[in-house]
C-alpha cells in the first residue's frame, strides 16, 4: 500500500531499528513503548487485518512471535511476553510484543457485563457465522 506506514518502513523509506527479518516477516522496535523492548511483528505483504492474511501468513507470523518472545526473556529484563493483535492505530495486521513485568501496574482493557442469557446469544451469532 502506498501510504502504509509500515510498507514504508518495509521498503526502507522510514527508518527503523529492527529485531528480525526475513523474506516473510519484520520485527522492529516501537517508537512508542509501553516498556523497552516492545516490538511490532508485521508480515512484508500487506494485508490491513489478521483474518485479510492467508492462513499460512499468519501462522508464520505466530511462529515467528514464539521465538521473538522467547528471545525476549532471555534478553530483557522481563517477566513475560504479552502479545497483542489491534490493528486499528496502523492499517496493516502487527503483532504487538510488549515485555511486562508481573507489578509493572499496568491494568488491562475495561470489562462490561452481560445482561442474563445475552453471553449464549452472542457465542450463538459466532457460532452461527462459522
Amino acid at each position: 500500500m502506498e501510504n502504509c506506514l509500515f510498507c514504508k518502513i518495509i521498503k526502507g523509506e522510514i527508518p527503523s531499528a529492527k529485531a528480525y527479518e526475513d523474506e516473510k516477516v519484520l520485527a522492529f522496535m516501537d517508537i512508542n513503548p509501553v516498556h523497552k523492548g516492545h516490538l511490532l511483528l508485521i508480515p512484508k505483504a500487506h494485508y490491513e487485518w489478521m483474518q485479510d492474511a492467508p492462513e499460512e501468513i499468519i501462522a508464520d507470523a505466530f511462529i515467528k512471535t514464539k521465538k521473538l518472545m522467547s528471545a525476549m526473556m532471555a534478553g530483557l529484563p522481563c517477566d513475560y511476553v504479552q502479545i497483542s493483535v489491534v490493528g486499528k492505530d496502523v492499517p496493516h495486521f502487527h503483532i504487538h510484543l510488549i515485555p511486562r513485568f508481573l507489578d509493572d501496574g499496568l491494568v488491562g482493557w475495561a470489562t462490561q457485563k452481560y445482561e442474563d442469557g445475552e453471553m449464549q446469544s452472542v457465542a450463538e451469532k459466532i457460532k452461527n457465522s462459522l
